[in-house]
């Protein structure tokens, strides 16, 4: 058995209903598929996934896991690294992969971050976080949990909250429930402008988030759409669409 670390924010797994729910959510990969799992710990989820897939590879920093998962599962494919230092072209030379993932809540935010930046390479995630972490992804407009990790995740990825987890189902339970959602990476990927300009657009409106977007993105709006009227709105009113909108206005006028 391996002793959970705090510092590595390790939670365990250990209801199993969960555990087949979760490897289940990721129906209609083939066998022979690229399937990643992060954070892996003592398997909980890998023996289900392994059964499945042939093309299983798990990412795990934590020594001691990595010396269970071995004694248990000789031919399993252990990479021993931080997955957020991780060259994600590495694990399938270069290819599209399937990510599984419980993740470290404390790490959440750059876990998304390096989904985001790596979307050319990862084409579906089903992976567990905290519960508001997980509502947020997966936000609508007007929700008040509808922020940047929304629309940049939204831009890319189709999403969809499977279930919620609760603490008793890991060991040691956390403080707060989980939450899981599934990312499926949409086929068209061109938004029409830089992918910088939508991502200033996004983060400077929601930085400064009870100001009309007039106020919030006037650094950067040129002088010929200053006027336009989806600038009266706020950022949680608007759609991604409608985002990528502004951001033409204001590439096509500088």
């Amino acid at each position: 058995m391996v002793q959970a670390k705090k510092y590595l924010g390790q939670h365990f797994l250990i209801d199993e209903l969960v555990c087949q729910q979760i490897a289940k959510a990721m129906e209609g990969a083939g066998q022979e598929e690229k399937i990643v799992e992060v954070g892996p710990g003592m398997g909980a989820i890998t023996k289900y996934l392994i059964e499945k897939y042939k093309n299983l590879s798990v990412v795990e920093v934590d020594g001691d896991s990595i010396t269970y998962l071995s004694h248990i599962y000789s031919d399993l494919d252990i990479i021993d690294f931080d997955f957020l230092k991780l060259d994600l072209t590495s694990l399938n030379n270069g290819e599209s992969f399937k990510i599984f993932g419980n993740f470290p809540y404390f790490i959440s935010a750059q876990i998304l971050n390096k989904i985001f930046e790596n979307k050319h390479l990862v084409s579906e995630v089903v992976g567990m976080f905290q519960k508001e972490v997980s509502e947020k992804v997966n936000a609508c407009p007007g929700n008040k949990n509808y922020g940047i990790i929304s629309v940049l995740i939204q831009a890319f990825y189709e999403v969809e909250y499977l279930f919620t987890v609760p603490e008793g189902a890991f060991d040691p339970p956390p403080k707060v429930k989980s939450g899981i959602i599934k990312l499926v990476r949409k086929e068209n990927q061109e938004l029409g402008i830089s992918l910088s300009t939508f991502k200033q657009v996004v983060k400077l409106g929601f930085n400064q988030r009870r100001k009309t977007l007039r106020n919030s993105l006037k650094s950067i709006l040129p002088d010929a759409v200053k006027e336009e009227v989806i600038l009266n709105k706020r950022p949680e009113q608007l759609s991604v669409l409608e985002f990528v909108e502004i951001g033409k206005m204001i590439e096509n006028n500088k």
